[in-house]
């Protein structure tokens, strides 16, 4: 039987392209629900065709990983877009997204947007130079600069990227640069909210520069449901590159003494308001309320 990727899933379909350039629209068998097995965008699948346009998946291949938010499969990269003003720059959401991405073993590349409505923001730099200098790739863009835009290309070449990131923030827009002849919709921030239109409705992987790129549904909230307080500080890489100077083999970094990453953010090696977003999601997955 034929192999292929979920490349849409919308209304109970799924959409599979195969090697040959193909896309069979595939229902997904009822041992799915009974396994309670849900096909995602990204999953590689055995389907078998009923004629040239319809099918079946028939199973859903080994995935190394899987978002809740956006549902998505197999994903090598998470490019997270956030503006440098409409929605402003959050560094404890931009966290938020990295702490998540880490704990599944996502590369994640961060974009700040909308650098053209800035005039200078020294602080804003800051914090993109803080960034890099923990081990992140940090692109500064703006859709008034197409040729800026297109430096992200060779980061898509043949791996699954995913794109999230607040509504509004120009995800959309990003892709409407480097695909034009998608013209996905796009929405200017309510005035009154303060944020974005959710303009993108399902998660579609799409074709660029030799690999896939998923628009996703727009978010604003993140809740750490799947990982466990002992997990945070892993995703914290400056914090990793520290802990081997702790007294304690295990240091949470929070009480315990000679703590080489406390002594870190003392010495302002480490930046206080990453060291105080890693205590506030330790305290909130701590305060979670058990799942019965």
């Amino acid at each position: 039987m034929p192999e292929g990727k979920i490349v849409k899933a919308l209304s109970g379909f799924y959409y599979v392209l195969t090697a040959d350039g193909k896309i069979t629209q595939c229902r997904g068998r009822g041992v799915f629900r009974k396994n309670k097995i849900t096909p995602l965008v990204g999953d590689s699948v055995v389907f078998q065709a009923e004629n040239d346009q319809e099918g079946y998946i028939m199973d859903v291949l080994p995935r190394k990983n899987e978002l809740v938010r956006p549902p998505i499969a197999n994903i090598d990269q998470a490019i997270l877009v956030f503006s440098a003003m409409e929605p402003e720059f959050s560094t404890v959401l931009l966290d938020r997204f990295l702490v998540l991405i880490e704990s599944k073993g996502v590369s994640p590349l961060i974009c700040i947007s909308k650098m053209d409505l800035l005039d200078e923001d020294a602080k804003l730099l800051g914090f993109a130079d803080y960034y890099r200098s923990i081990g992140y790739e940090v692109l500064l863009t703006s859709t008034k600069e197409p040729e800026q835009l297109k430096e992200i290309l060779p980061y898509l070449k043949e791996k699954s990227s995913v794109i999230a990131g607040q509504s509004g923030v120009g995800k959309s827009s990003l892709l409407n640069v480097l695909r034009p002849e998608l013209e996905l919709k796009t929405d200017n921030i309510s005035s009154h909210l303060g944020r974005g239109k959710h303009t993108t409705r399902h998660v579609e992987l799409m074709e660029i520069n030799n690999g896939f790129v998923a628009d996703t549904p727009g978010f604003s909230s993140l809740e750490f449901l799947e990982m466990e307080a002992e997990d945070v500080k892993d995703c914290f890489p400056e914090f990793v590159e520290k802990s081997h100077d702790c007294k304690f083999r295990g240091c949470t970094h929070l009480k315990e003494p000679k703590c080489a990453v406390k002594a870190a953010v003392e010495k302002e090696e480490i930046a206080s308001y990453r060291y105080k977003h890693y205590v506030s999601f330790v305290e909130e997955i701590k305060d979670r309320k058990p799942r019965y």
